[in-house]
Order: structure tokens, then C-alpha cells, then sequence
């Protein structure tokens, strides 16, 4: 009984569901004659410009070009209020600059990309694009060989809001990083791929001690396009003797050399430095887990060697220092063999940073820091703690 009750309703429900969307279907809200008589009469001229826009955000790019060209109202409308435009940026594209950017007068976000067949846009064309779209916040240039670093520079200027900038395959150097960083104080992202003047690059400090996510496939690809280099400093890097064999290897002009905070440099490291970086005359390491055995395979490797500075590496001591410079000669050994339980305790007691101390050195000599007594320690650590900050660590690395 309660079976037949069941399929009864459903029934009654399939017939009721059928009857309504017949009824919706045959009665639409403006009739066939009102839309006749209408003529051309736009239907959405009681929707105000704000809300129509707010529809079209909700489309896919397609569907917002094929809207876009129903009416010049929705052609005004939809140009205004887009934000983000991926463009062909070959040469070609100058002369219509003007006439684009007076339709899309909203655009924070632009990628312009053109294929290695194609001569790219240059400096007049984006220069126009910085004049005309000030409030950029991303930009992305792909192929865009023909721009230079006195183009980008002249754009970062007019852009200075910009938060985020992604390079590849172009053709402008550190000239231009430099002026992005010095002009885009809001950068959040900057992303570089195959810059082709970066080959003629000779000096790289990469700080990655905050974000700690740069590791061997960068360096990688660092040592495969800056042959280059001859000084390099890597703080907060996770690099191991995959990447500095590759940097050895791809960068023999390699001459200074500097790695501090890294957890991942180890005696396998500095082995590796030692056996194929020939032509390095410094070296500096800080904060890193080597030990006497690395130090140890400095006593022959390198020969070109003129100064080694080892600092905060726990497990290296005094001895290996002494028999360094003996073995070496007229290597200058600078290392620091400081207590670091005792001194730690210090430093914190003053609500700072251990790595904050840069000790006094002596060129030409063997430097074993003592720290026997408290005074002496915390008379040099406040003379000091106002000198350096935790992001210099490598301040007097290279000093001559």
C-alpha cells in the first residue's frame, strides 16, 4: 500500500515539474510583440553600467569579446572595466597602442609575450604603455628581445606601483633589476628567466635567508648562464655539491666566494670547492655545519688561494686553524673559535641575535677569538651590535 503511495507521487511530481517549465517556457517575461515593436530598443538600458560590468566579470575572455561587440554601450562598458589584457607584442603593435589603452583604461595587470620568430615591441612602444597604464600592478614579458635596460628603467619610473614582474627569453640586463628595485619599493614578486645579458654578469649576492627556498636548480641554472662570475655570495641558500660542482665547473673565472647561514653546506661542500673551484682567492664561511675535515681539504685544494675567513662553524677549532696556516703559508687564516654557549647566553640576555657580532679580525694572521673572560665578551658585543645588522653578514668578506 505504501508502495503505490510512492509511485503515485512521483508521478505527480514529474507531471508537475513537465507542466511548469511548459507554462515558463510558453509565457516569456516580454512578449514576442513587445520585442517586435521594440525594434533595436536595448533591453538592458535599465541596468546600470556598474552591474553590467559586474556580469561580464563572471565570463570567461571568449564570452566577454563575443558580449563586447553586441552594442557599442557593452563595447564602452566591458573595455573599462577590464583589468587584466594579454597582448601579442610584436613591432606591429605601436601604432594601435593609443587606440587600445583609450578603450581598456583599467588595466592593472598586462602580459605581453611574442614568439622567437617575431621581432618584438621595443622601448617607444612600452614607454607609450607606461604613459598610459600607470596603475599597473603585474606585468609579464615574454620574447621581448628588443627591449633594453634604459626602456625598462624609463617604465618602472612612470609604473612605481607595480607589486608584481615576471621576465624570460629577453634581452635587458641587471641594469634594468636594478632600477626596478630601486623605483617599485611595493615589489612583492619578481620572477627573471634566460635573461641573455646576465651572461656577462660578474657579480651576484643572492640573500635568501628570509624565504629560504633557493636551492640547487637555481644555482644550476645561475652557473649554466653566467659563465661569468667572478664573485658570489650566497646567504640563506640551501646549496650542496651538486650545484657548487656545477658552479665550479661553468664559472672558472670564480674568484671570491662567500656562504653564510646554510644548513646544507657541509665538509662535502667545502671538499668540493677545494678540488674544482682553481682559480678562488677567497673564501668566506659563516654560520655553516663544516668541521676540520672540510678545512682540512683546503690545505691543497685551491691553489690560488690568498685568504680564508671561517666564522661561527661550531664543530671547526683552534687546531685546525694553526695547522691551515702552517700548511698554506701566506694564506691569510682568519678564523673564530669563540665559546658559543657562553656567548649566546650573552647576546640573548640583551634580546639579540648571535649573528649580529663581527669580530675583530688581524690580516696575516692566524685569529683564534678568546673569550676566557665575560667582561672582555660583553664589552666587544656591545661595541659592536651597533655596527652590523643580520642581513650582513658577509659586510667585510672580501675586504682587502
Amino acid at each position: 500500500m505504501g508502495q503505490s503511495s510512492s509511485t503515485t507521487a512521483e508521478v505527480n511530481i514529474g507531471e508537475f515539474s513537465k507542466s511548469m517549465s511548459d507554462r515558463f517556457l510558453s509565457s516569456p517575461i516580454v512578449s514576442r510583440d513587445a520585442v517586435e515593436k521594440a525594434g533595436d530598443w536595448d533591453l538592458s538600458s535599465n541596468i546600470p553600467d556598474e552591474c553590467l560590468a559586474y556580469i561580464f566579470d563572471f565570463l570567461c575572455d571568449g564570452d566577454r569579446k563575443r558580449c563586447s561587440v553586441v552594442c557599442r554601450r557593452w563595447l564602452r562598458v566591458e573595455g573599462n572595466n577590464r583589468c587584466r589584457l594579454s597582448l601579442n607584442a610584436q613591432s606591429e603593435i605601436l601604432s594601435y597602442l593609443p587606440s587600445l589603452f583609450t578603450r581598456f583604461d583599467s588595466v592593472t595587470k598586462l602580459a605581453l609575450r611574442c614568439d622567437r620568430k617575431s621581432v618584438s615591441l621595443n622601448d617607444d612602444a612600452l614607454i607609450l604603455i607606461s604613459l598610459r597604464c600607470r596603475n599597473l600592478i603585474r606585468l609579464k614579458l615574454r620574447g621581448c628581445r628588443e627591449l633594453t635596460d634604459l626602456g625598462v628603467a624609463t617604465f618602472v619610473q612612470n609604473c612605481k606601483g607595480l607589486k608584481k614582474l615576471s621576465c624570460g627569453s629577453c634581452t635587458f640586463g641587471a641594469s634594468a633589476m636594478n632600477a626596478v628595485l630601486q623605483h617599485c619599493t611595493g615589489l612583492e614578486e619578481l620572477s627573471v628567466k634566460r635573461l641573455e645579458k646576465c651572461k656577462k654578469l660578474r657579480k651576484l649576492h643572492i640573500d635568501g635567508w628570509r624565504t629560504n627556498r633557493i636551492g640547487d636548480e637555481g644555482l644550476i641554472a645561475i652557473a649554466k648562464h653566467c659563465s661569468n662570475l667572478v664573485e658570489l655570495v650566497l646567504i640563506g641558500v640551501n646549496a650542496t655539491h651538486l650545484s657548487l660542482a656545477t658552479i665550479a665547473a661553468n664559472c672558472q673565472k670564480l674568484e671570491r666566494l662567500a656562504l653564510c647561514g646554510s644548513s646544507t653546506i657541509g665538509d662535502a661542500e667545502i671538499v668540493c670547492i677545494a678540488t674544482k673551484c682553481m682559480k678562488l682567492k677567497k673564501l668566506c664561511v659563516k654560520g655553516c655545519a663544516i668541521s676540520n675535515i672540510g678545512v682540512k681539504a683546503l690545505g691543497s685544494g685551491c691553489p690560488d688561494l690568498v685568504k680564508v675567513k671561517v666564522k661561527k662553524c661550531r664543530a671547526v677549532t683552534s687546531e685546525i686553524a694553526d695547522w691551515l696556516q702552517e700548511r698554506r703559508g701566506p694564506v691569510i687564516v682568519n678564523f673564530d673559535v669563540v665559546q658559543y654557549e657562553t656567548l649566546d647566553a650573552i647576546v640573548g640576555g640583551y634580546g639579540m641575535q648571535d649573528n649580529v657580532v663581527e669580530l675583530a679580525t688581524m690580516a696575516g694572521q692566524v685569529i683564534v677569538e678568546d673569550a676566557s673572560t665575560s667582561n672582555g665578551r660583553l664589552a666587544l658585543i656591545m661595541t659592536k651590535l651597533g655596527l652590523f645588522a643580520s642581513r650582513n653578514l658577509v659586510a667585510c668578506a672580501f675586504r682587502r
